[in-house]
């Protein structure tokens, strides 16, 4: 039987882990310079903690685990003989892989309220899992960056999260639209369809914009049981693209007009600063997550077609649900898969990187594979990223080694170097060569 993983998830070889890093590494970067700091949480939770948070369709797709042991031993009899799984679930399941890092947070917020100092502004890198139909840019196991601060209600901060998009994807030269929305907004257009009772069924429908176009949204809201009538009117609004129109139309809608108020709060800060990326009111945008309460946002690439590269919003009370009430949140989320993915597509990772090897020794024989590796403390006490073939090796073996591993320089010491008391330092790309010490070679490579 031939080895495997399961679908929805990859391996990773070194030159990728590599270029992960470099996209979480210039994230933090941005997070620390912003004042937020870092929290893990565990890979399962609670699924009392996780359902119900994500709405109908984030329910489903949670990664159950199954209890410890003989977890039949405790199943619903009723609900095994009846084939009702989910049902069943209850019986069977207590914990579930986290679907998100939003939600541990609340958690967290709540578990550890007395210990942290409000607002709280953390940052979490770490990996989250869900039953998603894999395909290009979406997985079932993949990386969130996420940002979040809690325990205030001012909109600086929804400015302050859209400036550190901003300066992400410029950093990672990723040209991105960052759409901006309100869910207050939305709600004003159930209110002014008549359907405010049927409001998640319309952000539902309304997610799905991209994917399935309009007609397939009108479809999807009359299978809904939403009439004609307010279909129409909800069309008639989603083709609204600035604020100003929304304020007749919302006249009767005072959550709406809510709404828009926020909306301009959010520019009065964030206009103070011309942003390097297309910053855009999209009325359409949804964000088909429950907790959603006020201002959200969504990040695409302007180059490649992917699904959103990044996503987040306002959650007003989300800490609520685990009994700490009235405490405001906001953040956003980085998807380092796709992130990922739009980066090599685009060539975007720079040739070297930090954690590149800078420089390979090569020896002819066993006194001189000595003296290399004495040579090589030398380097990496000064800080060099360096490497030694581990024996004498024929010539031939050893460069096609250093090709491999992408080494830009590759040191080769002989009897007669070892005897001057120098390296012969071959540049692997100019094919270029100099005679030189140990020292010459790390002054000449730090330059």
């Amino acid at each position: 039987m031939k080895p495997s993983i399961p679908k929805g998830t990859r391996d990773f070889t070194p030159e990728q882990v590599s270029k992960r890093y470099y996209i979480f590494d210039t994230i933090k970067k941005v997070f620390i310079k912003y004042g937020y700091q870092p929290i893990e949480t565990p890979v399962m939770e609670n699924l009392s903690t996780l359902t119900g948070k994500y709405g109908e369709e984030g329910d489903k797709l949670l990664f159950k685990v199954l209890n410890n042991g003989d977890f039949l031993k405790k199943a619903d009899k009723q609900a095994l003989a009846e084939n009702n799984s989910v049902k069943l679930i209850s019986s069977i399941s207590k914990r579930g892989m986290r679907y998100d890092l939003t939600v541990p947070f609340a958690r967290f917020v709540v578990m550890h309220q007395n210990e942290i100092s409000f607002p709280f502004k953390r940052y979490q890198i770490q990996p989250v899992w869900r039953a998603d139909r894999p395909q290009k840019g979406r997985y079932q196991e993949f990386y969130q960056c996420d940002v979040d601060v809690v325990g205030s209600d001012s909109l600086m901060y929804e400015a302050e999260l859209v400036q550190i998009y901003d300066e992400v994807f410029a950093t990672l030269g990723i040209n991105a639209e960052i759409k901006v929305n309100n869910r207050k907004i939305l709600e004003g257009i159930a209110e002014a369809a008549g359907i405010a009772d049927q409001f998640m069924d319309m952000t539902m429908a309304i997610d799905k914009l991209d994917k399935i176009g309009i007609e397939g949204v009108r479809k999807d809201l009359a299978g809904r049981g939403i009439t004609e009538a307010a279909i129409d009117k909800i069309e008639t609004m989603l083709g609204v693209t600035t604020l100003g129109p929304l304020k007749e139309l919302f006249a009767d809608s005072p959550t709406g007009l809510k709404g828009i108020e926020e909306l301009e709060e959010f520019h009065n800060y964030f206009d103070l600063k011309a942003p390097t990326n297309d910053v855009v009111f999209d009325i359409t945008l949804a964000r088909g997550l429950s907790y959603y309460t006020g201002c959200i946002f969504e990040v695409k690439s302007k180059d490649v077609k992917m699904g959103s590269i990044g996503g987040g919003g306002r959650y007003d009370d989300l800490t609520g649900n685990f009994g700490l009430k009235n405490v405001s949140g906001v953040g956003v989320s980085f998807g380092a898969a796709r992130i990922f993915d739009v980066m090599e597509e685009l060539d975007l990772f720079p040739k070297e990187r930090g954690d590149s090897l800078k420089l390979l020794f090569v020896a002819f024989d066993d006194m001189t594979h000595k003296h290399a590796f004495d040579c090589l403390n030398k380097v990496r006490a000064a800080g060099i990223n360096a490497d030694l073939y581990p024996s004498p090796a024929k010539m031939k073996k050893q460069m096609k080694y250093a090709n491999d591993r992408k080494a830009p320089f590759v040191a080769v010491i002989g009897s007669n170097e070892m005897e001057a008391g120098k390296v012969q330092l071959k540049n692997m790309e100019t094919g270029d060569q100099s005679l030189l010490t140990v020292e010459e070679i790390i002054e000449q490579l730090f330059t």
